[in-house]
């Protein structure tokens, strides 16, 4: 049975995070499961150059260099440093909500494909980093490794150079809309995934987000008809388009040490500053909408100050007043 390409995918970040060697594109073709039933090395090359590609434009940081000091052949690995998430500091209860996740998102489909790879590369005589390998085949969230029922058969779209039909809304609360699309690739974009191709009906460039495309969805045409144009940078149009859409503003707020956790996740830390008897830090917040970060702010109480816009601190501070009121009405009856 043929790998799919998010699977192929898969082994073959495994196999670039778990070494620290440069692979050759011959060892990756003899060693990484779904690329060893090639028909030729030209179709190999084909499927591996498709699939750096998409690795780029998912954000994986791809690096090249000599295979070994006696070789000038080009070599690839993955850069755990580059990689790998900053240390995240949560609070205990969060902690627990994340353990009970990891609980749901087990795999063993996954954990034993990534052990099966783990022992073909070392069979090839790749040497395998310890501590890589046994971050790689630790459960992936669903979203991660492509949970959407999209996914992989857009994937396999764009891997063959086929047209797709499938049913998009644009919100949540709008119906689902036929859609013909000439897909180019996935991008990743703020823990969101992002389909970019050319809309036959609507004749022009379009981004769909994943979650908003129906189970459905339909290859047709023939297949390498459809191709990625060579001036088309994917991740440049789904930042303009989500950098246009997504962010209204910026909030600059300071939070108190050792509290306000979301706050600190979604800001940029400017400097630290104590106000009163407290210390604490001076975030800058993007802003999707005002009403959002504003109910955000709120529920963080005292922990939490806006410094500006002013806008945005009178509606804080009448918010506050609006609990206190309520709070102050309870406690009297």
């Amino acid at each position: 049975m043929a790998i799919s390409k998010v699977e192929r995918l898969m082994n073959l970040v495994i196999a670039l995070l778990s070494t620290r060697q440069y692979l050759t594109a011959e060892r990756i073709r003899d060693s990484v499961a779904g690329y060893d039933d090639s028909a030729s090395y030209e179709a190999f090359s084909r499927m591996f150059e498709r699939d750096k590609n998409e690795l780029r434009d998912l954000g994986v940081p791809l690096e090249t260099g000599a295979s070994s000091r006696f070789s000038t052949v080009e070599g690839y690995r993955i850069s755990r440093a580059a990689y790998e998430l900053p240390e995240i500091d949560l609070t205990s209860e969060e902690a627990t909500a994340v353990a009970v996740a990891v609980q749901l998102w087990e795999s063993p489909e996954l954990a034993a494909a990534a052990q099966s790879a783990m022992l073909k590369l070392r069979a090839a005589g790749v040497q395998v980093d310890q501590d890589s390998a046994a971050a790689a085949v630790t459960p992936v969230p669903a979203r991660t490794r492509g949970s959407e029922p999209a996914l992989g058969k857009l994937l396999a779209a764009i891997d063959s150079g086929r047209a797709v039909r499938f049913e998009h809304r644009s919100a949540a609360n709008e119906p689902f809309r036929r859609r013909n699309v000439e897909p180019w690739g996935v991008v990743t974009h703020s823990g969101r995934w992002y389909l970019v191709g050319h809309d036959l009906d609507r004749d022009a460039v379009r981004t769909f987000r994943l979650s908003r495309i129906g189970d459905d969805v339909a290859a047709y045409g023939p297949v390498d008809a459809v191709n990625k144009p060579d001036d088309v940078d994917l991740r440049d149009i789904v930042d303009r388009v989500t950098g246009i859409a997504g962010v209204a503003g910026t909030a600059t707020v300071w939070v108190a040490d050792g509290r306000a956790h979301e706050l600190r996740r979604l800001g940029r830390e400017i400097e630290d500053r104590r106000i009163g008897a407290r210390s604490g830090s001076v975030l800058e917040i993007p802003v999707r909408t005002w009403d959002w970060v504003a109910r955000l702010i709120t529920g963080h109480g005292a922990d939490a100050l806006v410094i500006a816009p002013t806008e945005l601190r009178d509606d804080v501070v009448e918010r506050l007043r609006a609990v206190a009121g309520v709070a102050h009405t309870e406690a009297r009856r």
